[in-house]
């Protein structure tokens, strides 16, 4: 490929874009960007939901069929271009209507970020309540219930925490790869596999909770449905953040002689290996302590706190539960902002500092609509259909860029990846330094037939359920 002239890619792209120190950083960081609430937060609930085991079974072939497929498509893109989705995508076809996907992607992240930070704030509010012995004491559901309402019907606090939570990711995008991303996810994903281990093994041991093993891990396909199925892709593709650029901006800063497709597949497992880690803690503490399983959103905010007295060392339990789920909001959140930042870098000539404080001041005045949206302001607890059955404002963020976005971004990066762009090309790009991308043919088949497929299928379920 010729190189490009020396005015098409902006001055303080070449001092500010950085680049992983090698795969082990990049693997951090993107797992990082995988993992996060849809693991730790969403992940049990859509399995109690979804029936256990036999959802976990759907869910874990959908991860290797469509998420790693997908996955290895983004990062061809990033490490091919070496730029953010818009730039990436203009790029590879100049001229085209292409770039407004990544144009997507960079509104999907910014979007996603507002409200995710007010979700990632109540984590913080949870922790300072099991650090200051709140859920010590016994707490029936419905306390529970009240104590989840006064939080997020408080809007100084909610807007407060989620201050906080988005000055952390700024203090940490600011750093820069090396020294902000990678830095901080060497730190924050050991710990957070140490405290979710600790925790698991605990879990496991508890009287009774094994039964909870055996409900993860033990498909009964008398449950299984359209509805399942739909639920387990929709948590493969939700939970490896695909479909909002994440991956082709994380893959742009990946060194050009290790192999990315190992890296890719790497990010896959892990992720996958810390959502049933999550469910190896809360499902064996529920049936230990005999708690309705079916209890939708409010599983980690509002049944864990009725248990965790009745859990041997409940407070340590609490504490490391609550600080496992920051850590896992924020290793996400500093992706989101990442892939924004990347964007006015490469895009705009900003520099990083300008960048992210402009960013992180823009995102979080977005994000108090939702951080009133749950109690505090009437309007907002109910602004999508109105009094009494009206979604509230994060819902209606959380359906419009949360799952219709990112659905249509995966959909159409394997559009372009499979048809417009080319399989030879993309993998020309995975195998750059003499890394050969096994099972080439089954990927390829798969971008361009089954996971567009796949996921315009569950896109149409989520718009128009059975």
């Amino acid at each position: 490929m010729a190189s490009e002239p020396t005015t098409s890619r902006p001055k303080a792209a070449a001092t500010e874009r950085g680049q992983w120190s090698g795969k082990l950083g990049f693997i951090l960081a993107a797992a990082g960007s995988a993992i996060g609430l849809g693991n730790i937060w969403r992940f049990p609930f859509s399995v109690a939901e979804g029936g256990g085991g036999v959802f976990v079974l759907i869910y874990l072939f959908f991860v290797l069929a469509i998420g790693v497929p997908v996955i290895l498509a983004e990062l061809s893109i990033g490490r091919e271009t070496r730029l953010n989705p818009v730039g990436a995508l203009r790029k590879l076809m100049p001229g085209s209507w292409w770039p407004a996907l990544g144009g997507l992607g960079v509104a999907t992240g910014f979007a996603i970020l507002a409200f995710y930070s007010v979700i990632a704030g109540w984590t913080i509010g949870y922790l300072y309540k099991s650090v200051t012995g709140e859920f010590n004491t016994a707490i029936s559901a419905s306390q529970s219930g009240e104590m989840f309402n006064q939080l997020t019907g408080d809007g100084g606090m909610v807007i407060f925490l989620t201050a906080v939570f988005m000055l952390l990711t700024i203090l940490v995008v600011r750093g820069g790869i090396n020294k902000g991303i990678e830095r901080a996810t060497k730190i924050l994903m050991p710990a957070l596999f140490i405290l979710l281990v600790l925790l698991a093994v605990r879990a496991v041991t508890l009287p009774g909770g094994w039964a909870g093993v055996v409900y993860l891990f033990q498909p009964d396909f008398s449950e299984l449905n359209a509805g399942v199925i739909m639920g387990a892709l929709g948590q493969a593709l939700f939970s490896l953040s695909l479909g909002m650029g994440a991956m082709i901006t994380y893959g742009s800063y990946f060194p050009k002689d290790e192999s990315i497709a190992a890296a890719g597949v790497s990010v896959a497992i892990f992720d996958t290996v810390i959502a049933v880690l999550a469910g190896l803690i809360i499902f064996p503490a529920l049936f230990y302590a005999d708690v309705e399983l079916n209890t939708g959103p409010g599983l980690v905010f509002v049944t864990l706190p009725t248990i965790f007295n009745a859990l041997p060392a409940g407070q340590f339990f609490a504490m490391s539960f609550y600080a496992l789920l920051a850590i896992a909001a924020l290793t996400s959140t500093i992706s989101l902002m990442e892939v924004v930042v990347s964007y006015f870098i490469d895009e705009r000539k900003w520099s990083r500092e300008k960048a992210v404080w402009l960013i992180g001041s823009a995102c979080f005045l977005l994000a108090i609509p939702s951080a009133l949206a749950n109690g505090a302001s009437p309007f907002l607890s109910t602004f999508f259909g109105g009094p009494g059955d009206g979604l509230d404002f994060l819902s209606v963020q959380n359906t419009v860029w949360g799952t219709y976005s990112l659905s249509i971004g995966a959909f159409l990066i394997c559009i372009f990846v499979g048809w417009k762009w080319g399989i030879p090309a993309a993998l020309e790009s995975l195998e750059a330094g003499g890394h050969r991308v096994p099972l080439r043919a089954l990927w390829g088949f798969l971008v361009r037939y089954v996971c567009p497929i796949a996921v315009l299928v569950a896109f149409l379920y989520m718009v128009w359920p059975a």
